[in-house]
């Protein structure tokens, strides 16, 4: 597998998983750090059992659509791997060279699919991604919607709905005891950027009654605006900016506050497609409010509440209703580690995986 999202080291018990089905035999090539709009991800070590994560080196670090693995061919030539999974959107350069290595190998390929909004890209983009849909032998999406997009730009092959990664949940687990006692606590982890849509939580946070705090984890290019409209609002004293932290560490911020927003807006190039954090919460028995941006709905059914992206009241009438019940509150908390259990452990998740991986095989005997 090539997976520079493999980097963040909770998503690595799913590797762990799928190490643990039988007759396979994984190996993770890993850059040593990713960087995009939120900031630098390091490599971190975390949940490395029972498989091989090699760090490979990477050209054009940052560059969504254009960076590749440059030692990638002679990884191939040493690991001599029976299937490559490669884990980039079939637009990127990456993909098309490692499905070009693969095929120059006679190596089966599938690559891995967010993409929920049928954009019709220019070339070279285009030229990969036709490339990417004749050789790759399945396709894993990680929405529904990126189904309907695979179809609609002409991929005939087999495609299975696969989120890209799971929750462990023993790592994110309720909290042993009754969370903390203080002002009514929500939260939002992610990048502050305006596609998520964080300027219409703070607006609607400060249409609640007191007491109440806004502890936002992450870092991006609206964080300065962020600040200045919470000012604004009069509600900068009320809102902690935690910045950015290790992925284990966000079950203790999960576990500390008594509901998670995510308040995702849909633009013209985006919208939400899956929304981890999400499920990263309900395993932490945290209540989840989500807007109805692309795959949220899907996450969360009813197992939290709901609400139309961009507005204002509608999140402040859902975050009033759960700051004055607490029963409501450990309801949804309930429901929402049920749903995990059920769809989105790491095990289900690698167990899926390895179907796929048994399905290409069968496919060529």
């Amino acid at each position: 597998m090539i997976s520079k999202a493999c980097i963040v080291g909770a998503y690595q018990k799913k590797l762990e998983e799928l190490a643990r089905e039988p007759d396979v035999r994984l190996t993770v090539l890993t850059p040593p750090a990713w960087k995009d709009d939120r900031g630098e991800q390091l490599l971190e070590r975390v949940f490395i059992r029972g498989y091989e994560l090699r760090v490979t080196p990477l050209a054009f670090n940052g560059h969504f659509h254009f960076h590749y693995y440059p030692r990638l061919a002679a990884e191939l030539d040493e690991l001599r791997p029976d299937l490559l999974h490669i884990d980039e959107e079939p637009y990127n350069w990456a993909t098309r060279r490692a499905m070009a290595q693969a095929v120059r190998r006679n190596i089966p390929a599938l690559f891995f699919t967010w993409q929920n909004i049928n954009r019709r890209y220019p070339p070279p983009f285009v030229w990969w991604e036709r490339y990417n849909y004749r050789h790759a032998r399945h396709v894993i999406a990680g929405n529904h919607d990126a189904v309907a997009v695979l179809r609609a730009k002409g991929y005939a092959g087999p495609v299975s709905v696969i989120p890209q990664f799971g929750v462990d949940p023993d790592l994110f687990s309720p909290p042993d005891g009754p969370r903390p006692h203080r002002p009514f606590t929500i939260g939002y982890a992610g990048g502050l950027i305006a596609a998520k849509g964080v300027d219409v939580l703070l607006r609607a946070c400060a249409r609640l009654p007191a007491p109440w705090e806004l502890h936002l984890v992450g870092a991006g290019s609206e964080e300065t605006a962020l600040r200045s409209l919470a000012d604004d609002l009069g509600v900068g004293d009320r809102v902690r900016w935690l910045g950015k932290r290790p992925s284990l560490e966000m079950p203790d911020f999960y576990r500390a506050i008594d509901a998670l927003a995510l308040p995702s807006r849909t633009t013209s190039r985006w919208k939400e497609q899956f929304g981890r954090v999400l499920v990263e919460a309900m395993a932490c028995e945290t209540p989840v409010i989500g807007s109805d941006s692309g795959e949220i709905p899907h996450v969360i059914s009813d197992a939290g509440l709901i609400f139309p992206e961009n507005d204002v009241d509608a999140l402040a009438a859902h975050l009033r209703a759960l700051q004055n019940d607490a029963a409501l509150r450990r309801e949804l908390g309930r429901r929402g580690r049920q749903r995990v259990l059920k769809q989105f452990t790491q095990a289900q998740i690698a167990r899926a995986t390895v179907g796929v991986y048994r399905q290409m095989f069968d496919a060529v005997r």
